[in-house]
């Protein structure tokens, strides 16, 4: 198997900005792990990096689809798949960095084999969440709380699909999951920036201020402009959907800041809660760039290199421990 270095993590804690250091001293190229990235146009809202970062270090998977086009899971593995295997014939390091961390739990251990879709169940599915998109979430919960908490009430297309397989197969998704997570595609170090709470939600909050005051609005204006219609998945995004909602009329400008604000920060704790849960491996929490994180993050690549895969499945359970003991004392969210 190929090694890949990830780096993974909550919304605002500094993926982006750790990585391209880290791509800098390891000759890497980065691989974007953001089910919104990947949208011409969705630029400040996802907060894509500059052109001249771009330049520096490459960037795949970003800028690769209109907003009306659907982007799955599948789709990533493919995308990355491909992007990895181009990277390394350049001997170069993959890097995957992102928070859609179902698309790297994906990439990891590939998709199951689910039931094919069924256009009449899918009709009715879409037909309730037209209706009461709290109720079908409410619905994911009650008869699948593990996917209902690592998915979210905003996405759409994995809670229809998500009940789809329930009621086609008789299981949960998760169940699904978790049957199909037995052999790895990948050798992957497994990084994420650690941050305190108060730290991160002030940065969520910074973010958010800069990307309202940094043209978000005109942004969103341009995507509807283009044709894109408002209820387009790409338009579900935290910060789309709530300037979707302003401009229509149904928020002021300060209730759409605020409340981009709080499902910023209710993302950031599913986020955190899929990290408590992950099974891809020992997850080894890393200062921040400004605080040497690009340090710690290169000497654990050297580290890893000389570890064998067998080694790092016998460290997980001391991984689980420490972080569980992080929990209690209030370290992590």
């Amino acid at each position: 198997m190929e090694n890949l270095l990830i780096i993974m993590g909550p919304t605002a804690s500094g993926k982006s900005g750790l990585a391209v250091e880290v791509a800098e001293r390891l000759n890497g190229e980065i691989i974007s792990a953001d089910a919104f990235a990947v949208y011409r146009g969705m630029d400040i809202g996802t907060d894509k990096p500059s052109i001249r970062v771009q330049r520096d270090i490459p960037h795949h998977l970003l800028d690769i689809l209109d907003p009306t086009q659907p982007f799955s899971a599948g789709d990533f593995v493919s995308a990355a798949d491909t992007a990895i295997t181009g990277i390394l014939e350049r001997n170069r390091l993959p890097i995957v960095v992102g928070g859609t961390h179902f698309y790297i739990r994906s990439l990891l251990f590939g998709l199951f084999p689910s039931p094919p879709h069924d256009p009449d169940l899918r009709a009715r599915l879409e037909h309730d969440w037209d209706l009461d998109s709290r109720e079908v979430f409410q619905k994911l919960a009650t008869l699948d709380p593990e996917a209902a908490a690592q998915i979210g009430p905003a996405d759409r297309q994995r809670i229809l699909r998500a009940l789809e397989v329930r009621e086609l197969s008789g299981e949960p998704i998760s169940t699904h999951w978790l049957r199909h997570q037995k052999a790895f595609r990948y050798n992957a170090l497994l990084t994420a920036p650690h941050r305190l709470r108060p730290e991160l939600y002030a940065k969520i909050d910074a973010r958010v201020n800069e990307m309202f005051a940094g043209g978000l609005i005109e942004e969103v204006t341009r995507i509807l402009d283009s044709g894109t219609p408002s209820d387009a998945h790409s338009l579900k995004a935290i910060g789309y959907q709530e300037v979707v909602n302003m401009l229509s009329g149904r928020l002021h400008r300060e209730e759409a800041v605020e409340r981009t604000k709080r499902s910023s920060r209710k993302l950031a704790k599913r986020q955190l809660t899929w990290l408590r849960g992950q099974r891809e491996g020992q997850l080894h929490w890393v200062p921040p760039l400004e605080q040497g994180g690009a340090d710690t993050v290169c000497e654990l690549w050297s580290e890893f290199l000389g570890t064998t895969p067998r080694a790092r499945d016998e460290t997980r359970t001391e991984m689980e421990e420490t972080t569980t003991d992080r929990q209690h004392r209030g370290d992590l969210i």
